[in-house]
């Protein structure tokens, strides 16, 4: 695979397929939850299994990194074409938009499956606890929060190219930039990057080490080291678009990630507790020191051994990929209420889990799909949150077909 695959007018493919593939992992992430061996979501199935909480680690592992690595990339490009003022309102519509306007129905959503579920298990009004008191350190961000988070990393970038604009005139500190991202890629990139995020996870007071990077999802400013974390990633993204000819680096190195990511992935695990994960905050320094580091090599080995496969087997265009890349957002959207209800529902059904979450992953993916396409796709929706609106089909006349 050569640099020129990846030039600056070639659409990437195969980073548009594992945008959307991130995305739609997440309804098989919060699937597995309620399958977890200790319960810890608001649904618990009675059929529980260590391989749950397995695959949920595998996921998380490399999701939200490469996710946002996607989103550098694809941001820097945007602010190059359309500048600062079109780039700012592009986030604005299509990133801020949709956080505001879905934020309220989503947590309703959500509260509603809350007390279905516990109506079921006989549960009554006196029977809750009182009401949180919620402020900016705690609002309730549900799932949306990496739209926040993505945010942030967007006013970062925009004023960040202001400043290197402005100071950098004969270009050297950008040279430095891309040297700087050259260097970063190879077997030695993961524990370059690894560090840093090793050092934010270590001084997390509360870090529980099975789940990684922290999810920032309450409060409207994020742990530091989820910033550390989904920081750089989102900066590897920025490099990588500035110099486009080492995706091919990357997915030249993809066996090494792969083998990077199993030795440190399985590392971490172990440290986490094994096969029966342990989701108290870990107090032993030295233990905890011995699995940030093993996070921190996992995190970024797996997110660039999963770029690099998907730049290797997915750079032709698909009408089928680029279909589900378009319908993800959605589907991210509104799928965390669709999951929680579907769990309600399969949770006393004597069948093994593998079967209950394949119909609860099967059942929002059919649901999601079939309201993006009869409801976003075609109208004003599309254009909002993908930036076009496909237009419906038309089907032509027989005697028109026959007269060709």
């Amino acid at each position: 695979m050569t640099a020129s695959a990846f030039d600056q007018t070639e659409r990437l493919h195969g980073l548009d397929g594992l945008r959307g593939a991130a995305l739609l992992l997440g309804v098989v992430l919060h699937g597995t939850l309620s399958f977890f061996p200790s319960q810890i979501w608001i649904v618990g199935d009675d059929q529980t299994s260590v391989w749950a909480s397995g695959l949920f680690f595998v996921i998380h592992l490399f999701r939200m990194a490469s996710f946002f690595l996607i989103a550098g990339l694809f941001g820097h490009m945007m602010l190059k074409r359309r500048g600062a003022l079109g780039f700012i309102k592009n986030r604005l519509i299509r990133i801020a938009g949709p956080l505001a306007a879905f934020w309220g129905p989503m947590m309703g959503g959500i509260v509603a499956v809350l007390v279905w579920n516990a109506s079921l298990h006989g549960m009554t009004a006196a029977d809750a606890p009182p009401p949180p008191t919620y402020d900016w350190t705690n609002i309730p961000l549900t799932h949306l929060w990496f739209l926040w988070v993505l945010l942030w990393f967007y006013a970062a970038l925009v004023i960040g190219q202001a400043v290197l604009s402005r100071l950098d005139r004969a270009g050297g500190l950008g040279r430095g930039l891309d040297r700087m991202a050259g260097g970063l890629i190879g077997p030695w990139g993961p524990l370059l990057l690894g560090a840093p995020l090793a050092l934010a996870l270590w001084l997390e007071p509360t870090w529980i080490a099975f789940f990684g990077i922290p999810t920032p999802d309450a409060g409207l400013v994020p742990e530091t080291s989820a910033l550390v974390g989904f920081g750089l990633a989102f900066g590897m993204g920025v490099l990588l678009e500035r110099r486009r000819d080492l995706l091919a680096k990357i997915a030249g190195w993809t066996p090494v990630y792969l083998g990077l990511t199993l030795g440190s992935g399985t590392t971490a695990l172990m440290l986490s507790g094994g096969p029966t994960p342990v989701l108290t905050p870990m107090t032993d320094p030295a233990a905890k020191a011995l699995a940030a580091a093993a996070f921190g090599v996992a995190t970024y080995a797996s997110m660039f051994a999963v770029v690099g496969l998907a730049l290797r087997f997915w750079s032709g265009h698909s009408a089928l990929r680029r279909y589900l890349a378009d319908a993800s957002y959605w589907i991210y959207i509104v799928h965390l209420p669709l999951v929680m209800a579907a769990q309600v529902v399969v949770q006393d059904w004597a069948m093994v889990w593998p079967i209950k979450l394949a119909l609860v992953v099967v059942g929002v993916l059919a649901v999601s799909l079939a309201s993006y396409e009869l409801m976003v796709r075609h109208g004003f929706m599309g254009r909002w949150l993908n930036g076009r609106r496909v237009p419906w089909r038309t089907v032509r006349p027989a005697a028109t077909v026959a007269a060709e």
